[in-house]
């Protein structure tokens, strides 16, 4: 990446603008903020990603807020990128759906640190943490919302900071925007501890974003990043841990639907030599995938979250894709119209099991008493989608409706998608087993 400052004034002297649509209406909004700053600093990917090229971010923009006195808002450094949203609207990145739908991913990232005394450049560093995101946006297909969580287990500055993980919020100042390839909001990273990551995946990441809103060190209104601080929001105020998230879990649960993960199950219901059996990930040298209609599934599992009003339901396995709110398949999912080829028939019928073996890596394992208290006991439902692969392991309650496991059949899969129905008993008991888990001191 390189740095460059972008001469943007064409339009303003009558002449055809130099940059594409999409690009342009991102910039109105900046020069809408910074009408001071039409030529700001940028980072740019020296080659862009539709020629080859690594970084999915065409610019990053980088420009200096001054605050709000009136809201005791500090000065900082604000960043934009361009690149997740249709900046062209000629397929080389993405695909045109129509302007009724969003652009691209539908979002732009932006990030607020705290601009240092004595600082006169804003420093580079957010812009490589933004293609990190960006990349995994890219590779997985998988879009941010407002009270995501991001574990990123690195300072982000690459230096001894406690500020090691990210939420994700509405931008405070940048408002969505209609451009001629689609909508764009704009979504703010906001750099958080890793007891205040815990939190939100226990709770939910809007309630201790408005935490931190309350805590001008923390971040205050705009959710500035201070990567200099050394508390947490709960070493700041010790009353916040017990009084508004240790209650907020036990009367609402936990809005995190599902995580991916380091995960696999067995099949014990077949013995160990039996060639069909699914404790084999593999189908000779081919892995199993997961067909559209599962991979839609599990992606609105994992979207819905608390959206459901009434009781948790899982979208019904044979319905086809009828989400408007989204863009189409990009690649017709996860699956590939080669990978439809290998997966034999049988193993796209639900299967019941008689038992299971699950394995989860540390971190995952630790997020069981979430899935468990948090979910489960709300009547709601939990997936954890391998990372390394197409497996996937939910847990659903007696109260989801649409899901494939039933107090009947309670371990049930769908080729390589899991699904496992925990009675209240069970849990209950799950979580008497499993109550280290849920200290706060290390697990070894």
């Amino acid at each position: 990446m390189d740095e460059i400052r972008p001469n943007s004034g064409a339009q303003a002297h009558g002449l055809v603008p130099l940059f594409p649509p999409g690009l342009q209406a991102i910039y109105g909004e900046c020069r809408r903020l910074y009408p001071d700053q039409a030529n700001p600093l940028q980072v740019t990917a020296i080659v862009k990603y539709w020629l080859g090229g690594p970084d999915p971010l065409d610019y990053i923009s980088m420009y200096r807020n001054m605050g709000c006195a009136a809201q005791d808002v500090q000065e900082h450094w604000h960043y934009v990128s361009f690149g997740l949203s249709d900046l062209y609207g000629d397929n080389r990145v993405h695909e045109f759906t129509g302007t009724d739908g969003p652009s691209g991913f539908g979002f732009e990232l932006t990030f607020r640190l705290k601009r240092e005394a004595g600082e006169t450049a804003p420093p580079t560093w957010p812009a490589e943490l933004m293609q990190g995101l960006a990349r995994y946006v890219f590779q997985s297909e998988n879009t941010f919302c407002s009270g995501d969580h991001v574990s990123w287990h690195s300072p982000l500055d690459n230096s001894e900071s406690r500020i090691q993980h990210m939420l994700l919020t509405e931008d405070p100042q940048m408002h969505p925007i209609q451009t001629p390839f689609g909508t764009v909001s704009f979504l703010q990273i906001v750099g958080v501890c890793a007891e205040e990551l815990q939190a939100s995946q226990q709770w939910n990441g809007q309630g201790i974003l408005e935490l931190m809103r309350g805590i001008k060190v923390a971040g205050g209104p705009w959710l500035i990043t201070d990567m200099r601080r050394g508390e947490t929001i709960f070493e700041i105020d010790p009353h916040l841990q017990q009084e508004r998230v240790d209650q907020g879990i036990e009367t609402e649960g936990s809005n995190l639907s599902g995580v991916s993960a380091k995960c696999v199950w067995d099949d014990l219901s077949r013995p160990p030599d039996d060639e069909e059996d699914s404790r084999s990930i593999c189908i000779g040298s081919q892995p199993r995938r997961l067909s559209n209609k599962d991979t839609e599934q599990i992606r609105e599992t994992l979207r819905k979250g608390l959206e459901f009003n009434s009781k948790a339901a899982l979208p019904p396995i044979s319905s086809q894709k009828q989400n408007h709110d989204r863009a189409q398949s990009r690649k017709d999912s996860l699956e590939s119209e080669s990978s439809a080829a290998i997966v034999p028939h049988e193993l796209v019928r639900t299967r019941q099991l008689e038992s299971v073996h699950l394995k989860f890596n540390q971190e995952s394992g630790t997020l069981l008493p979430l899935c468990l208290r948090g979910r489960l006991l709300h009547g709601r439902h939990f997936t954890y989608k391998s990372i390394n692969g197409d497996t996937a392991i939910t847990f659903v309650s007696t109260g989801v409706e649409g899901a494939f496991a039933t107090e009947e059949h309670p371990y049930a899969a769908h080729g390589p998608w899991l699904q496992i129905l925990l009675t209240e008993e069970f849990v209950e008991q799950m979580l008497g087993d499993l109550h280290e888990l849920g200290s706060r001191d290390e697990v070894n």
